[in-house]
C-alpha cells in the first residue's frame, strides 16, 4: 500500500488511547481527521457511565485475575493429543532468550495472509537491532519506539473494505520471507497478524412526530436507511496501535496455559518450545475515538508503538478483554461490553486514585447492603401475617411499575443483563401480589369457555382494619396530583418528542412519567402512618439498608459524572426517607402493645405475674371481712 512516510516527532499529537511502556495511559489529543460523525438522531441513545457499572465491572475483572491466579496453582488438567497417554510432560523454554537481539518488520495489506515481501510499499517499518526485554533503550529511554504514518486510502477501504498489519520479529540477521535460502529459519522468526480497521453497528432510528409526521433527522441519513436496513456494517479507524513484546521466560506446558492466556502462547510443533507472546493492545483506544471510513477522508493517520510488557500486566489485559463468558449472547453484547469497558477505562483514567479506591471499598459495602436489603425484604413478606397499617395498592403499583420498566428497556434493546436484572425484580413484585392478596384459579367462570380465570381478592386482614380506608383516601388525595401531571407530560411528549411508534410513545410517556413522579407513589404509606399514629408495621430492617444504599449513591452521583436526572432522584429518595425517620421518632412504639402476632416487647416475669395474684388475695380478704355479721352465720 502506498504511504506517505514521515518519522514522527517528539511533539506529534498523540491519542488517548496510547499505551506507554509501564501500561499507563498517554496523555496527549487524538489525530484529527475530517470524517463525518455520525447523525446523532440515528444513534442509540448512550447512558452516562455509572459508577455502580464501572465498579461491578472492576470486580468482576478482579474475579476473573483470581481464577488465572489458581489456575497456576493447578496441575496439567487437559490432555495433550499430541503426546502419548500417560506421557510425562515436559516444561518448554521460550525461543528468544534474554537479551536476544532482533529486526522488526511490520507490513500492511489488504489480504489476511501475507507474501509480498519484495513490495518496498508494503513495508510499513522496519526497526533493527531491538533487545529482547531491554526497559531502558528507545527516545524516552523506557524501551519504546514508534512510527507514524498517513496511509493513502484506497477505494476497497471506502467501500468497507479491510486491511491488515503483520508483524515479524526475527532474530537479527534473518528475514521474515521465506522464499529467501538462508535468510530465513523458522525458529527464529515470530509472525501475527490484525485487522486494523474494526466493523462497528450503526443502528437507524425511524423516528418522527406522531402528529404531523416530521423529523429533524438528516435526508440522507433516511436515504441511507432506506437503502441498507434498520442496521448497517460499517468499517471505524483508531490511529494509534500499541505493540506489546511480553517479557517472559515461564517454562509453560503444552496443554496447560490457562485461558484466556493460552490464546496468545503459541507452541512449536517440533520441537515444544513456545514463541514470544506478541500482543496487540488497543485497552486504552476508547470507542468514542473511533470514526468511520467513508469518501470524504483522503487518508488514514497510524501510529504504531513497540513496547516490552511485563507478565503480570499482560495478564491483566488478557483477563480484561476475556470475553467467554459471554459467548452466548451474541454480538450486539459485544458491543455493548465495549461500551462498559469504556466506562471503566474513563473511571480509570479521571478519577482521582484514592477516590477511586475508596468507591471499590464502598461498593463492596453497597453489595452487601443491597443483599441484606433483599434477603430482609424477602423475609418480611414471607411472615407476614396481617397487613393492618401496609399500603396494598402501593403494592399494586410497584407491579405496574416493574412492567412499565421491562416493555421500555426490551423496546429500547437496552443491555441483557439489566434485562434479567429488572425481570427478576417484576417477578418478585408479582410475589408479593400473592402475600397482599387472595389469589386463586375460578374455575366455574372460565375465560371464553376453556382457560381458568384468575381472582384477585383482599385479605381479610386488610379490610377488616381501618389500613383499607386510609390507602383508599390516600390514593384519592395521590390522583389529584397524579392525574395533571400525567395529562401534561403525555401532551408534552406527544407534541415536542419524537417517536418510532404509538407504542413506543406509550411507554416512552409511562418510563419518564415515572422516573420523574414516581416517587410521589411513596407518600400512600407516609399518610397511613399519619392517620394509624404508627410505623410498627413498616420493615425497618429493609427500609434501612436500601436508605444506607441511596445516601451511598448520593455521595457519588455527585462526585462521578452522572446525569442529573439522576442526582435529583437520589436526593428525592432521601427525602421520602427522612419523612420516614420523623415519622418513627414523633411516633414511638409502644413495647406493651401487642402485635398481630399476639407477642409484645415486654417480656413476662414472676414479678409481675406475683402482682396481680396477690391483689386478687388482697380483694378477696377485704371482701369477706366486710361482710355483715348476719351473712357470717349463714356462711
Amino acid at each position: 500500500m502506498a504511504a506517505q512516510e514521515t518519522q514522527a516527532p517528539q511533539q506529534s499529537s498523540v491519542s488517548n488511547g496510547e499505551v506507554s511502556s509501564n501500561g499507563a495511559a498517554a496523555s496527549g489529543q487524538v489525530v484529527q481527521t475530517d470524517a463525518t460523525a455520525q447523525d446523532p438522531q440515528q444513534q442509540q441513545p448512550q447512558q452516562q457511565p455509572n459508577a455502580w457499572q464501572v465498579i461491578k465491572g472492576v470486580l468482576f475483572r478482579i474475579f476473573i485475575i483470581w481464577a488465572i491466579s489458581s489456575w497456576f496453582r493447578r496441575g496439567p488438567s487437559t490432555p495433550d493429543p499430541s503426546t502419548p497417554a500417560g506421557a510425562p510432560r515436559v516444561a518448554s523454554r521460550n525461543l528468544f532468550p534474554k537479551d536476544t537481539l532482533m529486526d522488526l518488520y511490520i507490513y500492511l495489506s489488504e489480504n489476511e495472509t501475507f507474501t509480498d515481501f519484495n513490495n518496498t510499499e508494503a513495508l510499513f517499518w522496519n526497526q533493527q537491532d531491538l533487545v529482547y526485554g531491554d526497559w531502558t533503550t528507545g527516545e524516552l529511554g523506557d524501551g519504546c519506539y514508534e512510527h507514524y504514518q498517513e496511509l493513502d486510502l484506497t477505494e476497497s477501504l471506502k467501500q468497507n473494505g479491510s486491511i491488515y498489519i503483520h508483524i515479524y520479529f526475527t532474530k537479527s540477521g534473518f528475514h521474515p520471507d521465506p522464499k529467501r535460502k538462508g535468510q530465513y529459519r523458522r525458529l527464529s522468526t515470530v509472525h501475527a497478524t490484525r485487522m486494523l480497521n474494526k466493523y462497528k453497528r450503526r443502528k437507524f432510528l425511524k423516528t418522527k412526530n406522531l402528529l404531523t409526521g416530521e423529523t429533524e433527522a438528516d435526508p440522507e441519513m433516511i436515504k441511507r436507511a432506506e437503502s441498507h436496513g434498520p442496521v448497517e456494517i460499517i468499517s471505524h479507524w483508531h490511529p494509534n496501535l500499541t505493540i506489546n513484546m511480553v517479557d517472559d521466560h515461564t517454562a509453560w506446558v503444552k496443554g496447560s496455559v490457562p485461558p484466556p492466556l493460552d490464546q496468545h502462547v503459541k507452541f512449536d510443533a517440533v520441537s515444544g518450545d513456545y514463541y514470544p507472546i506478541v500482543y496487540f493492545n488497543d485497552y486504552w483506544n476508547l470507542q468514542k475515538d473511533y470514526y468511520p471510513i467513508n469518501e470524504t477522508l483522503e487518508n488514514l493517520p497510524l501510529r504504531v508503538t513497540f513496547c516490552p510488557l511485563s507478565l503480570w500486566r499482560w495478564q491483566l489485559y488478557a483477563a480484561q478483554n476475556a470475553r467467554s463468558p459471554w459467548n452466548f449472547l451474541g454480538e450486539d453484547t459485544y458491543e455493548q461490553s465495549d461500551e462498559d469497558q469504556d466506562s471503566v477505562k474513563v473511571a480509570l483514567l479521571e478519577t482521582n486514585p484514592y477516590l477511586l479506591g475508596l468507591t471499590i471499598v464502598v461498593s463492596i459495602v453497597h453489595s452487601i447492603f443491597e443483599f441484606l436489603a433483599f434477603k430482609n425484604d424477602i423475609q418480611f413478606w414471607n411472615s407476614r401475617q396481617s397487613l393492618e397499617g401496609l399500603s396494598v395498592r402501593s403494592i399494586i403499583f410497584g407491579v405496574f411499575q416493574s412492567l412499565v420498566v421491562l416493555l421500555y428497556i426490551l423496546d429500547n434493546e437496552t443491555n441483557f443483563v439489566v434485562q434479567v436484572s429488572v425481570f427478576i425484580g417484576l417477578l418478585i413484585d408479582f410475589w408479593k401480589i400473592t402475600k397482599v392478596m387472595d389469589v386463586r384459579l375460578d374455575r366455574e367462570n372460565k375465560i371464553a369457555g376453556i382457560l381458568p380465570r384468575l381472582t384477585f381478592k383482599d385479605k381479610s386482614t386488610y379490610v377488616q382494619s381501618s389500613t383499607k380506608i386510609y390507602d383508599d383516601m390516600a390514593f384519592k388525595y395521590l390522583s389529584w396530583l397524579l392525574y395533571p401531571l400525567f395529562g401534561c407530560y403525555a401532551v408534552y411528549s406527544l407534541l415536542y418528542v419524537e417517536h418510532k411508534g404509538w407504542y413506543s410513545w406509550v411507554l416512552s410517556m409511562l418510563y419518564g412519567f415515572l422516573l420523574t413522579f414516581g416517587f410521589i407513589t411513596m407518600t400512600p404509606q407516609l399518610f397511613i402512618n399519619y392517620k394509624m399514629k404508627s410505623v410498627a408495621h413498616l420493615p425497618w430492617r429493609m427500609l434501612t439498608y436500601k436508605a444506607l444504599n441511596t445516601f451511598i449513591d448520593d455521595l457519588f452521583a455527585f462526585v462521578i459524572k452522572m446525569p442529573m436526572m439522576y442526582r435529583i432522584g437520589c436526593l428525592r429518595d432521601d427525602v421520602v426517607f427522612f419523612i420516614y425517620l420523623y415519622q418513627r421518632w414523633i411516633y414511638r412504639v409502644d413495647p406493651n402493645r401487642v402485635n398481630e402476632f399476639g407477642t409484645s416487647g415486654v417480656e413476662p416475669s414472676k414479678d409481675s405475674s406475683a402482682q396481680p395474684a396477690a391483689a386478687a388475695a388482697a380483694d378477696t380478704t377485704a371482701a369477706i371481712t366486710d361482710k355483715s355479721e348476719g351473712e357470717k352465720k349463714n356462711d
